[in-house]
């Protein structure tokens, strides 16, 4: 008989003993209290969560952790606890020793006696502020994305409405909001593959320029810059306008391209400057023949969208598109 209760004795140490650890290296705080709201355990996950010792919270009250505006949902939590109601994982804020507030999913569980009464409760608190941020920055990166999709419905519908404007035949119509539409997606297939973080301009000119390639010199050269999604697709628009005007009207075998681009101080502010010097034209202004929708991008829309001015000047055998805008308005992370 004796034997016996020593062999039940161990195994209920033992037992005991295994869910100290369980407990005591979980990576979970795991806190007990008495119905009273004091705190009877704290584990070391807790400590490292709370920033509080055991020795700083054992025998104090839970309300240590509980922010002021946020009393009356330990008061409903105890009251349900002492019905034997089963509380929902819920998440809420609880207080550092630092004074921060920390974002908690919490399970709580009843304590009961050896009669099966309940004594207390045991809280289970994993920080989520990971979780939250993650979820606050893929909020705003909806927000962001369906902002954009409306930008773009709304250029696709200029492109259109004014391209239908100024061409008689379907078929050209056709072939020219395709290709408008087209460029616009060779911009945001860019934009995609870095997740909206910002374009190289070198990495733009080689998208909206390969899929025209043409007999004539094509020249690029410019310091690094990374474009934000605004100035990615307003230039790779000018670019697709420049470039369609090279191939349709002067004479792409025989013109030359010498694209640039720079940053410079001025008394305003930092600016940046984009030139596009094209020579042995066969046509000397090619925007003379009409204000059609590339004439409307390239002395228009892309100066108002990116805040800056846009210039177009031509000679006998040379003509120059200048595009000048404040940097901040042109490179990602500098608004």
């Amino acid at each position: 008989m004796f034997e016996q209760k020593s062999k039940k004795r161990r195994r209920k140490n033992h037992s005991e003993a295994r869910l100290a650890a369980i407990v005591d290296s979980s990576f979970d705080a795991i806190i007990s209290k008495d119905l009273a709201g004091t705190i009877v355990s704290w584990n070391k996950a807790a400590e490292r969560l709370f920033g509080f010792t055991a020795e700083q919270t054992i025998g104090r009250s839970i309300y240590v952790l509980i922010p002021d505006d946020r009393h009356d949902e330990e008061v409903e939590i105890i009251r349900r606890i002492k019905l034997g109601e089963q509380i929902e994982t819920f998440e809420t804020l609880r207080h550092t020793q630092a004074g921060r507030l920390v974002p908690v999913s919490i399970t709580i569980s009843p304590i009961k006696d050896k009669r099966g009464r309940i004594i207390g409760a045991s809280k289970i608190a994993r920080d989520i502020s990971e979780s939250k941020e993650n979820e606050r920055r893929l909020k705003l990166l909806m927000r962001e994305i369906n902002h954009r999709v409306k930008n773009q419905y709304a250029v696709i519908l200029s492109v259109i409405t004014q391209t239908a404007a100024r061409e008689q035949d379907i078929k050209a119509f056709e072939r020219r909001v395709r290709e408008r539409i087209m460029a616009l997606s060779h911009s945001q297939d860019l934009l995609s593959s870095v997740d909206w973080a910002g374009v190289e301009l070198k990495a733009l000119v080689s998208h909206q320029v390969r899929p025209f390639a043409t007999n004539g010199v094509f020249s690029s050269s410019g310091p690094d810059i990374l474009l934000d999604a605004n100035a990615v697709l307003n230039i790779g628009m000018a670019l697709h306008e420049l470039v369609i005007n090279r191939l349709q009207f002067s004479g792409s075998e025989l013109s030359d391209v010498d694209l640039s681009w720079t940053l410079a101080s001025e008394p305003e502010g930092e600016q940046f400057k984009l030139v596009w010097r094209e020579t042995g034209v066969t046509e000397p202004d090619l925007l003379a023949r009409g204000n059609g929708f590339g004439s409307l991008v390239l002395k228009r829309i892309v100066a108002a969208a990116l805040g800056g001015t846009c210039t177009w000047t031509a000679t006998e055998d040379a003509i120059v598109w200048t595009l000048i805008a404040p940097l901040p308005r042109i490179q990602i992370g500098l608004e």
